[in-house]
């Protein structure tokens, strides 16, 4: 007996979008199951954000086709943003009304019924109860990193996208955060969330690599990484540090990266970087070889990838 095939919340082909004479976005091709979590990864000005913007309906493509919770993302851009949740990466509630009041504004704003008990249940899930009453200007980044979730589901949407959401955020309230995000794509809510830190983009379940507005790699942290078809090798003793300028640019040496008191040296040529490290094989050095991390591969995908604002 076969699995069906899981519904897709999103399903969107050659998707173009130019501002002035820079194409931002370039047929990019993307599709997200239901109750998945993708994160879009790549460099500022990559198109992330605007990706996002006209998934939710509020850009409209200069071309391409497909379809949104079902709708059309050109023809029915308003049934979309009624069912979406998006989080900016500024925060962008009233500072000078409290977390309750800030909800109360929003659940009016959706003209949704039982507005107390949503703003009450919203508040008791992510653990503002105890702060309802506090002005959301006074609130540290990652409280009003909870307060901006909470009102970005306060609806219910169906699909939720965040746009460098822990941007400044400590790691304590990081992980709280992504458990949440867990919690509610566990209910069936579909996620994209763009991000820079590669900790977060190994949470997703899957990812989408754009860089200058072309969509170049596509999967799990896993399959990204092996699709690269890249090689690291790992070296550590005093003073390796050093060695970064004198490896960089050598030939097989694609990337040169340090780790600590540790340096990652990856290339797409083992046998060339091998040699590159050959002479380095000496004591107070070891090397060994190791997978690439998701890291190496973010570095290797921008070295290749061709800027389009040149």
């Amino acid at each position: 007996m076969t699995t069906p095939a899981p519904s897709l919340a999103i399903d969107v082909a050659d998707l173009n979008k130019s501002f002035g004479d820079k194409r931002v976005v370039q047929d990019v091709t993307i599709q997200v199951a239901e109750g998945r979590i993708c994160g879009f990864l790549g460099p500022n000005g990559s198109g992330k954000t605007t990706t996002l913007r006209m998934l939710c309906g509020l850009l409209t493509p200069d071309s391409g086709r497909g379809t949104c919770l079902g709708y059309d993302i050109l023809k029915q851009a308003d049934e979309i943003k009624r069912r979406t949740g998006y989080m900016t990466q500024r925060f962008s509630l009233y500072e000078d009304l409290s977390i309750a009041e800030n909800l109360e504004f929003i659940a009016r704003v959706y003209g949704l019924d039982r507005r107390r008990q949503r703003v009450a249940d919203a508040l008791d899930r992510l653990g503002l109860s105890a702060r309802r009453g506090q002005l959301a200007g006074t609130l540290s980044g990652g409280w009003k990193q909870r307060l901006a979730l909470a009102a970005a589901t306060l609806h219910e949407p169906n699909l939720l996208l965040l746009d460098e959401p822990t941007a400044g955020v400590d790691p304590k309230a990081r992980r709280t955060f992504w458990d949440e995000i867990h919690a509610l794509a566990g209910e069936g809510l579909t996620v994209l969330v763009s991000t820079h830190y590669m900790d977060e983009a190994e949470r997703c379940h899957e990812i989408a690599y754009i860089s200058y507005g072309k969509l170049i790699a596509r999967g799990t942290a896993r399959e990204v990484v092996e699709s690269a078809h890249i090689f690291t090798f790992h070296g550590e003793g005093d003073g390796i540090g050093r060695l970064a300028h004198e490896l960089t640019g050598k030939p097989g040496v694609e990337t040169v990266a340090p780790f600590g008191a540790a340096l990652h040296v990856s290339g797409p040529d083992r046998q060339a970087l091998a040699a590159a490290i050959a002479p380095y094989r000496r004591e107070p050095w070891r090397w060994e070889e190791v997978p690439p991390t998701l890291e190496d591969v973010f570095i290797h995908l921008m070295g290749r990838a061709e800027d389009n604002f040149k």
